[in-house]
């Protein structure tokens, strides 16, 4: 392996790189000044908008003080953990910067989250006064800070990380990486329970059983309901792809130290600055025209328009800082044309799982018509349509990213993880669009909510809302898309990256790597097999617990709305006004409750594997996670996606409108897409990152403790069997929270529950 250190003209590159992070950041100031001064609306509006920011920064602060235990723990543990490579030096970095990347992590979610809360209204405001074209304009603004914000602060992490560790970055980077997918994860499960909990019970007592509107200022889960969209799809979703951009960083790092030494690890340090100069201009140029056939074309041309100038610049890149001719590397092609060709093999894949997307989800686009239409026969059938839309669309979404990924091997040669792990670079490039793209969602159903309740706008500035509305929930399930993507990307190369530190540290055991490695990585090994079969496992019962969290919390919220409207007449006819800090208070309660188990299971299932069956079945597990993970992944979030605008549809007048039977079929099949789309789909793709990360920090210790003179098997065991046993008490302190909260009335075929809950 290459092991030189960077040239003062690599140091030089690099501390440019850290430059235009920071640049990134002031384009961020700049459009948080625009946001801001625009017209708030009416004081109605302004009390909504006030009790939704406390609510979700009263949330924030409980969920960070409850992760805040989790990250003292890893902290501690990546100080005892030994390192493949590097003395003290380098493990205390990796710690620290494990902190760095958990604290960016919450910044991004915070920072989203604080501004998504305060443009909500504006948006609102805009389209009373203004139109489409103002109201567009300030929810897109809202969410170009947040992707500014995103790639910034991950490039200036990385760039910071390669000038202070030089040789041993890539070990560093490792904490990192896992500081923002394991904070990423919490934030993704803890936001997701509370959103649709809120959303679920909000839509089965306000829409089904009382028959008012979705937004209703009677209904006591509304205000929780506003919070959800910020904590789960602002905060939430912003922590997701910065850990994303980050690990995909890291793993492109670690590789290219790996291939082709300093220039391999600058490289896609350079790309991502090429995407943020990108994302900048990506960002400017998404503007409605009147000639626009729908709303997702400015959006679909800010998107391009940022891709074409990401390759234009990267091909320039490519061929005047990667040498034309390869050192020690069998490759088919130069490493120019490697790295031009990996980082558009990444573009062409985001291009294409836009387009894949927005067919499955689009109100416009017949499988969502289809949807629609089987509401005319029930909720049965909006149901199994909905799922079979869903698995549908994983297979091609499957083939997508396995093609890139096959794509990127066969381009790549002797450096094929490399060109895999640059092909997620490539895709990263368009970043700062993609988290405008997905804040622009809660951004825009915040402020059709906020009009709602407030009652003080008019016909066409709701109708501006409702089309706002449509078109966020189809950015939301195209930039899940691509997030999955670029989870299969990284992980992929992360498994690479896995790989290479067993050769490490098998040779400071003192094994001869290349045969046992080929050992234990046999197909025919039953103990790979049940390995990769436990990583399928793993994410599927992953997804029953978010699910069924989501289903209990849902459940409490439910009967705390009944209870209100029982024993408070008023409310209905606004005499009364509802408690809704008690419904935020459920929410906030079970969500942070119930986001251990799925975070206990995914940082320790691999410790489990790994230090119990081996290194070998830790690396099938890790395949078999991948996989699973996915198809899991695209079938939740695309059939919760369609399941939603199929809705949106019948509210706008199909098939019989607003408080038909269509309707109620359409809002049942939106409850049970919630969760899918909103809470165990999107957490899965820092899972099975934080997974990977979990098998690299933990490959050197279960190589050493199981070959070579420091071979102890007792010690071994003992690891796997506490942290199975971790495992299986919190699974079970988890199915004793019963999902029916309440108990069946005394009185004669009355058929109906009494709420027992807290």
């Amino acid at each position: 392996m290459p092991d030189e250190s960077l040239s003062g003209g690599d140091t030089a590159i690099v501390a440019v790189i850290l430059v235009i992070s920071l640049a990134a950041l002031g384009f961020a100031a700049y459009l948080v000044k625009a946001v801001m001064a625009a017209d708030q609306g009416t004081m109605k509006m302004r009390e909504i908008a006030q009790a939704i920011q406390e609510g979700a920064a009263a949330f924030l602060r409980r969920q960070f003080r409850t992760l805040g235990i989790f990250a003292v723990i890893v902290f501690l543990l990546l100080l005892v953990l030994p390192v493949a490579d590097g003395g003290w030096g380098t493990r205390v970095g990796r710690a620290v910067f494990f902190l760095v990347g958990a604290s960016f992590s919450a910044a991004v979610g915070f920072i989203g989250m604080t501004l998504a809360t305060r443009a909500n209204l504006r948006v609102a405001a805009a389209a009373n006064a203004g139109g489409y074209l103002p109201s567009f304009r300030t929810a897109y603004r809202t969410g170009g800070v947040v992707g500014m914000i995103t790639i910034g602060l991950g490039l200036f992490g990385a760039a910071l990380v390669l000038l202070l560790f030089d040789e041993t970055a890539p070990i560093v980077l490792e904490g990192f990486g896992f500081g923002g997918a394991l904070l990423a994860m919490f934030m993704r499960v803890g936001g997701g329970i509370f959103t649709k909990a809120a959303d679920v019970g909000a839509d089965l007592v306000g829409k089904v059983e009382a028959g008012i509107p979705e937004d209703d200022p009677r209904n006591a889960a509304t205000i929780a309901d506003n919070v959800g969209d910020n904590v789960g799809d602002c905060a939430g979703m912003a922590a997701d792809l910065f850990e994303s951009y980050a690990v995909t960083l890291v793993a492109a790092l670690i590789l290219g130290q790996v291939f082709f030494g300093p220039v391999g690890m600058v490289f896609p340090l350079i790309v991502a600055a090429i995407g943020v100069i990108a994302s900048m201009v990506g960002v400017l140029a998404t503007r409605p025209a009147k000639t626009d056939a729908s709303g997702m074309a400015p959006i679909n041309r800010g998107f391009f328009t940022s891709a074409a100038v990401s390759l234009v610049l990267v091909a320039a890149a490519s061929f005047t800082y990667l040498p034309s001719i390869s050192d020690g590397v069998d490759m088919e092609v130069s490493p120019q044309v490697l790295g031009f060709v990996s980082v558009l093999v990444g573009v062409v894949l985001a291009a294409a799982i836009q387009q894949l997307t927005g067919y499955f989800t689009e109100t416009s686009r017949k499988p969502v018509k289809d949807i629609g239409r089987s509401s005319l026969t029930g909720p049965a059938t909006v149901i199994l349509s909905g799922i079979s839309l869903g698995l549908e669309s994983a297979v091609y979404a499957a083939i997508l990213i396995g093609g890139a990924v096959y794509g990127a091997f066969l381009i790549g040669g002797g450096a094929a993880l490399y060109a895999v792990a640059l092909a997620g670079c490539g895709l990263l490039t368009t970043a700062g669009v993609i988290v405008a793209m997905d804040t622009f969602g809660p951004v825009s159903d915040n402020a059709q909510g906020i009009a709602e309740m407030s009652g003080d706008i008019d016909e066409e500035g709701a109708r501006v809302l409702t089309d706002l509305d449509a078109v966020g929930n189809t950015t939301k399930a195209i930039t899940k898309g691509i997030a999955i993507a670029t989870a299969v990307l990284a992980a992929t190369a992360l498994f690479g990256s896995y790989n290479s530190q067993l050769e490490v540290a098998l040779e400071d055991a003192g094994d001869t790597a290349g045969q046992t490695l080929q050992e234990a990585f046999s197909l025919v090994n039953p103990n790979n097999v049940v390995g990769a079969i436990i990583g399928a496992a793993v994410v599927f019962f992953f997804s029953g617990l978010a699910i069924s969290a989501v289903s209990r919390a849902a459940g409490r919220v439910v009967f705390e709305v009944r209870e209100q409207f029982r024993t408070r007449p008023g409310i209905m006819t606004y005499e009364e006004r509802p408690n809704y800090a008690a419904v935020v208070d459920i929410c906030t309660k079970d969500s942070l409750r119930e986001l251990a188990t799925p975070g206990l299971l995914a940082v320790l299932a691999p410790v489990a594997v790994g230090f119990g069956l081996g290194f070998g079945p830790l690396a099938a597990y890790l395949v078999g996670a991948i996989a699973a993970g996915t198809l899991m992944a695209v079938f939740l979030s695309n059939s919760g996606g369609a399941w939603d605008n199929a809705k949106k549809m019948v509210e706008d007048g199909a098939y019989g409108g607003k408080g038909s039977e269509a309707h109620a079929a359409t809002v049942i099949g939106d409850t049970v897409g919630d969760p899918f789309k909103d809470t165990a789909g999107p957490a899965i793709n820092p899972l099975i990152k934080v997974m990977n990360l979990v098998a690299l920090i933990i490959a050197p210790a279960v190589v050493s403790l199981s070959v070579g003179e420091d071979a102890n098997d007792a010690v071994r065991i003992a690891i796997a069997l506490a942290a199975t046993l971790i495992i299986v008490g919190a699974v079970v302190v988890s199915k004793r929270r019963s999902v029916v909260v309440g108990e069946v009335t005394a009185e004669p075929g009355a058929g109906s529950l009494t709420s027992t809950a807290p």
